[in-house]
């Protein structure tokens, strides 16, 4: 199935899905806004087939065809006017993501299936601002890409059954497995499920009832969790999971999905996670 794919957005997911599309042999343009962004993406992108490499997960060689098979631009008409798969893995909110949309539905081949990772926006949401509704499907990437076997497909209300099978056939074929989520939902099943867990972990945590550690040892050694749901939030990102709680509580209107002022505290102050060095752990 190997072809073209246009990734828009060269950040931590971006830049991920881009490296296993090339690995599988896909020739991938990645696009970002300015010029040190595509570069810190394609930066991420080699250290993480060097650290492969040195694990012997793949060889130098196979490292350096996935890099020529990328390009890097930072004009979105030009990434994407040839691409057969778009993937958009830009900022997580409806505003930003409509406004790649807006411009993927006037450029892009009447063929090309148009995803968008989001973890959490009803993908009807994105869809609506296209003319081609019927193209655009949700690809739930998970976070590191290159780690994580699992995509969420996520079919919008007019999403196709082709369209679907392609996103399907595409996911697979860089690696990953596969679940479908039938119903647009806000925050799909994984995003709701973790994001229920981490405001409850937040809630006991902010409380006082249990510190951090102790919780997330909680899940890890009774539920037999790779990961607690705090040191999760960190590696996710503390505002992507507040954007994610929002944006499902406002969908859905569950008081359960409201997110606790601590984490709002947080985020105002830049403790994000791993990304900024400080969350609930120090890093």
């Amino acid at each position: 199935m190997t072809g073209r794919l246009a990734v828009v957005g060269a950040g931590l997911m971006g830049s991920g899905i881009a490296q296993e599309a090339a690995r599988a042999g896909w020739h991938v343009t990645l696009r970002d806004l300015d010029a040190p962004a595509v570069e810190r993406g394609l930066a991420a992108v080699r250290g993480s087939l060097d650290r492969f490499v040195a694990k012997e997960r793949i060889t130098a060689a196979d490292a350096e065809r996935a890099l020529s098979r990328i390009t890097t631009t930072t004009d979105l008409p030009e990434a994407v006017a040839d691409a057969d798969i778009v993937v958009e893995a830009v900022f997580e909110r409806l505003d930003v993501k409509q406004d790649v949309f807006r411009t993927l539905d006037e450029v892009c081949k009447p063929s090309a299936v148009l995803a968008t990772n989001t973890s959490a926006i009803p993908i009807t949401q994105i869809a609506a601002v296209t003319g081609r509704p019927g193209s655009v499907v949700g690809t739930h990437f998970f976070s590191p890409v290159p780690m994580m076997p699992l995509c969420e497909l996520v079919r919008g209300h007019r999403t196709s059954d082709e369209t679907l099978a392609t996103a399907r056939a595409f996911a697979e074929e860089i690696g990953k497995t596969c679940i479908v989520v039938e119903r647009d939902i806000a925050g799909f099943v994984t995003t709701r499920l973790i994001t229920a867990l981490v405001v409850e972990a937040v809630g006991l945590v902010e409380s006082g009832v249990v510190s951090a550690e102790d919780l997330d040892t909680a899940c890890r050694l009774g539920f037999g969790h790779a990961m607690g749901p705090l040191a999760t939030a960190d590696l996710t990102g503390i505002d992507v999971l507040l954007h994610a709680a929002r944006n499902i509580h406002t969908d859905s209107g569950d008081p359960k999905f409201f997110p606790p002022e601590l984490m709002q505290r947080m985020v105002t102050a830049g403790e994000l996670g791993r990304k900024s060095g400080k969350g609930f752990y120090d890093y």
